[in-house]
């Protein structure tokens, strides 16, 4: 895993290159390297920072040129092993032992035809010394990164966008589309840029450009056709496939660990790495007791002790206290946009001690969630449906009891009330609006309230962007379509985006072993009542995992890989939050309203709503957008 960077066609490229290749020192402390070469009346500059995981030795330094062919390039290639013997059987001899040379390889004998055999996570830039042409690659699923921006005939690329910001200056203007974006999803959806002259390579594609300035792009997997056709295939069998999966994801030539938050997922994937290479470490998470207790957390420590206890996991255990206070600016800085899921600080938290330790290599059970139907807001999807069948005259006195509950008192929170009012929410809206709804941060009103009067058009831009998500396939269950879409915009935009750079920060590689293609396939293959069978989410994946877990761990109540955001802002970010409110960088803007920021700090505060997932996404954003409208990002 490393960080790749580089330019084409671009004046003055090489400073540029290496100048970019040093922001991204963080994800590759392991070594560095440059490539440069004429590309018609231009240049090509690749530059690359290592983080050793596979081929310790120099034979896997990059960029790697062999034969006409330049590559820099970040990623695993897991069935590289089976590539190798391929392409060994066709006469093809190898220096070393990397899936970089591999890439190569297979690059040289089938171009572009290469790309749907991988297996892996990647993005990668390959230059043709004999054609001139420059090829960028994102892997099927958009676990890893690429960022680019184009000027003439030129380009610049890199796995993070604070790199391209940071180096353009003043070349890149904040996009207001995508700063609305962020404030109604949480995030900045794969398809934006935060800044309007860059672009992020999507999932499943590659984009050529050759010496006279024309390009030419290409898409070489795509996740709805494949869950179209799965759809008509026979189920699996899952176990032996996620099995198959978390084994091809231990190949390493350094150590590697797990998540453990002690859900099914985490718990899942270290009981197999257990099995498969024994003494395997695991990390995780708590909290302040007290904040644990004022947000009504489950004891997921619990469940993990009791996993590692069985397994014979090492388990350490990893406490987020009041330094939030400093992590905060640090991490919105390394999530290169704004992105508002405090997840991303206990990922970084988890790899730091981990790389602290010596481990290099982490295993997640990110995308479990979204392929398998596991999130709350599924099932009440589901339920919603239900819920409309009942009659008005009955619907309306529960609403109206619901909404004068509160969601929080001095001491603590009430859980099961902020997910009535959630709920309640979207539950009357037809299928698709009721489940948009059901992820996003505002309605309309309250997003056209919350922002400058000027971009009323921009938010409604921004609400219909992405309307035909859910029903732009030939999928036929609700179930499905739901996990369809997220795996599509919810998983990319933002679980992948924070984990890449939140664990890169740590100068750390996560692995997810379920946002793997072959397990892809597996999970559209199943029928949305495979999924969630009643009121039990995920139930084949909890089948498939009985194989190996105790039924305790399987069927215990979903944990939460969050934060105690309602405790932090009543305490320790409170003075922060009224900052930001009172006298922000966005407020005195005019792109975010002081009044309307105001009065969601006073419905978190008197516990009639809980607006704390709001108002964290505002500071974010806050922090984010100073560093984005100084010329240049604010430095860790």
């Amino acid at each position: 895993m490393c960080g790749i960077a580089g330019t084409y066609l671009w004046p003055d490229g090489g400073p540029l290159t290496d100048r970019l290749t040093k922001t991204l020192a963080h994800r590759g402390p392991d070594g560095h390297g440059r490539y440069s070469h004429r590309a018609g009346t231009g240049e090509v500059h690749f530059g690359h920072r290592r983080l050793s995981i596979i081929d310790l030795s120099e034979t896997g330094a990059q960029p790697m040129v062999s034969h006409g062919l330049a590559i820099t390039y970040n990623g695993e290639l897991y069935n590289a092993p089976e590539l190798r013997r391929e392409l060994e059987s066709a006469g093809v001899r190898f220096r070393g032992t990397s899936d970089t040379e591999v890439l190569l390889e297979a690059w040289r004998r089938w171009g572009t035809d290469c790309l749907p055999r991988l297996r892996g996570m990647f993005a990668f830039g390959v230059f043709d010394e004999r054609t001139g042409e420059l090829t960028l690659v994102r892997d099927q699923l958009g676990i890893k990164p690429l960022f680019l921006v184009r000027r003439r005939q030129g380009l610049a690329f890199s796995s993070e966008l604070k790199a391209l910001a940071t180096e353009l200056g003043d070349g890149l203007h904040v996009d207001n589309a995508a700063m609305v974006a962020s404030l109604l999803y949480y995030w900045v959806p794969d398809g934006r840029c935060a800044f309007r002259e860059a672009e992020k390579l999507p999932p499943g594609s590659w984009l050529r450009i050759r010496p006279d300035g024309t390009s030419e792009r290409g898409v070489y997997w795509s996740i709805a056709e494949v869950a179209e056709a799965a759809a008509h295939e026979p189920a699996p069998d899952l176990a032996q496939v996620i099995a198959d999966s978390t084994r091809a994801h231990l190949l390493a030539d350094v150590p590697v660990a797990t998540f453990l938050s002690g859900g099914l997922d985490s718990s899942y994937l270290t009981a197999l790495a257990a099995r498969f290479q024994p003494g395997i470490s695991a990390y995780t998470i708590g909290f302040r007791a007290e904040d644990a207790r004022f947000e009504a957390m489950p004891d997921d420590l619990r469940y993990a002790r009791q996993v590692a206890r069985r397994f014979g996991v090492e388990l350490n255990e990893i406490e987020i206290a009041p330094q939030v206070l400093d992590l905060l600016p640090k991490m919105t800085y390394h999530l290169d946009e704004p992105i508002g899921d405090p997840a991303a600080i206990n990922t970084y938290l988890i790899c730091a001690a981990a790389r602290e330790a010596g481990v290099k290599v982490m295993l997640s059970g990110m995308g479990a969630d979204e392929l398998f139907g596991g999130y709350r807001k599924h099932l009440a999807n589901l339920l919603a449906l239900r819920y409309q069948q009942v009659p008005g005259l009955v619907r309306r006195p529960i609403g109206a009891v619901v909404d004068r509950l509160p969601v929080a008192s001095s001491r603590r929170g009430y859980r099961s009330v902020r997910f009535a009012k959630r709920f309640l929410s979207f539950a009357e809206l037809p299928e698709e609006t009721a489940f948009r709804r059901s992820y996003t941060m505002y309605d309309r009103g309250e997003l056209l309230d919350l922002v400058n009067p000027d971009l009323a058009s921009t938010v409604d831009d921004v609400l219909a962007e992405h309307a035909e998500i859910y029903n732009d396939n030939t999928l036929t269950d609700h179930v499905n379509r739901m996990c369809l879409a997220d795996a599509r915009m919810f998983l990319p935009g933002l679980n992948l985006a924070y984990t890449d750079r939140s664990s890169m920060a740590a100068s750390t590689e996560v692995r997810v072993p379920f946002v793997d293609v072959d397990v892809v396939r597996a999970a559209f293959a199943l029928s949305g009542k495979e999924k969630i069978a009643g009121r039990q989410s995920k139930a084949a994946l909890k089948r498939a995992a009985l194989s190996i877990l105790p039924s305790e761990i399987v069927h215990r109540p979903k944990g939460l890989f969050s934060a105690p955001l309602r405790a932090w802002m009543s305490r320790d970010l409170a003075p922060l939050v009224r900052e930001v409110v009172n006298d922000g960088l966005l407020v005195r803007d005019g792109l975010l309203r002081r009044d309307a920021l105001r009065r969601l700090v006073a419905e978190d505060a008197a516990g009639q709503q809980d607006r704390s997932k709001h108002l964290w996404h505002v500071l974010t954003l806050e922090y984010w957008y100073r560093g984005a409208t100084a010329g240049t990002t604010v430095s860790a």
